[in-house]
């Protein structure tokens, strides 16, 4: 049996109905206009430590401060990692081409953490075979230039048997040559490409 309700319930009841759906009309509106969020965990917002090093495949130099104006997409793999430095490749090649203009226009990066294994033949190969010839800079250098580049990223790196250990991490490095986002190779390449054409947005 239902309670009865009475004249003034009734209209105590529009009252409420029309509150909620000016609320929820207001929440939708605030929801559409509030920026989207970048996804990952913000960095400081500082500018990134510069570094010069060679790209593999290509031979020539590459200096990360000439890259302003620019998204970088930072990374740090080797050739023949079996798992990690793979997924990672192919989640930077889906976002950038989900992410548009703003893939295209963004600096991809890849710091070596293994001198010995990774040369212009082994990192060529492995740029080509994800589908990044011409987009994925694969740097290299001298162990001790490349040493100084991980300790300023914060990058742990040990070689085992096999492969190397290191640090899974991906950086977004914003227009302005700042550090905005740290990413893991767990990061959907949905989100990256979302943070890419929000950075991409910024001036």
């Amino acid at each position: 049996m239902h309670w009865p309700r009475t004249a003034g319930q009734a209209v105590d009841l529009l009252i409420v109905g029309r509150g909620l759906q000016i609320a929820l009309t207001v929440s939708m509106l605030v929801t559409a206009c509030s920026p989207a969020k970048l996804v990952g965990d913000p960095l400081p917002g500082v500018v990134a430590p510069d570094f010069t090093l060679v790209d593999g495949p290509t031979g020539e130099t590459v200096t990360l401060s000439t890259l302003r104006g620019r998204v970088v997409v930072l990374t740090f793999l080797y050739t023949t990692c079996p798992d990690t430095c793979p997924l990672t490749a192919e989640i930077m090649r889906t976002a950038r081409d989900k992410a548009g203009d703003a893939g295209r226009n963004a600096a991809l990066i890849a710091v070596s953490v293994d001198p010995r294994g990774d040369t212009p033949s082994t990192t060529r190969q492995f740029v080509n075979d994800h589908q990044l010839t011409g987009s994925l800079r694969y740097l290299i250098g001298p162990q001790a230039v490349l040493a100084r580049v991980w300790q300023d990223y914060g990058i742990a790196q040990a070689v085992s048997t096999p492969g190397v250990l290191h640090s899974d991490v991906i950086y977004l490095i914003d227009k302005r040559a700042r550090g905005r986002i740290l990413l893991h190779s767990n990061v959907s390449p949905d989100d990256l490409a979302s943070d890419l054409n929000i950075l991409g947005s910024e001036r």
